[in-house]
C-alpha cells in the first residue's frame, strides 16, 4: 500500500536524488518537499503535476498514491466507508461502460 508520501520519497532515493535537487528542479522549497514526504502535508494540484513531470515514468503511481489518500482520507471516519468505496467503484464501472463519465487527469 503506497501512500503519496512513501512514493514519493522512494522514488526521490532511488534515484539517489536529495531534497534540494528535486526541489531545484520543480522551484518548490525543499522544506515544503520534506514536509509532503513525511506526511506533514498534502501536496497541492500543482505540486503534483510538477513532481509528476519530473518523475515521468512514475506519473501514473504518484496520481493513483494521491487520489487514493485523498479518498482515504476523506471517508476513513465514516462508518459505512468500505461499502461508500464498492459503491464508488461500482458507478465507475457503470459510467465508463456507458461512456458518460470523462476522466479528468491531474
Amino acid at each position: 500500500m503506497k501512500t503519496i508520501d512513501a512514493t514519493l520519497r522512494k522514488l526521490r532515493e532511488s534515484r539517489k536524488l536529495i531534497l534540494r535537487e528535486v526541489g531545484a528542479e520543480i522551484s518548490l522549497d525543499p522544506t515544503i518537499l520534506s514536509k509532503i514526504e513525511h506526511d506533514e502535508r498534502m501536496p497541492t494540484r500543482e505540486q503534483v503535476k510538477a513532481l509528476s513531470d519530473f518523475y515521468k515514468d512514475q506519473k501514473n503511481e504518484i496520481i493513483i498514491a494521491l487520489l487514493s489518500d485523498k479518498l482515504y482520507y476523506e471517508v476513513r471516519n465514516e462508518e459505512l466507508a468500505l461499502q461508500v468505496i464498492q459503491v464508488t467503484e461500482n458507478k465507475f464501472k457503470y459510467h465508463k461502460k456507458n461512456d458518460k463519465y470523462k476522466i479528468n487527469h491531474i
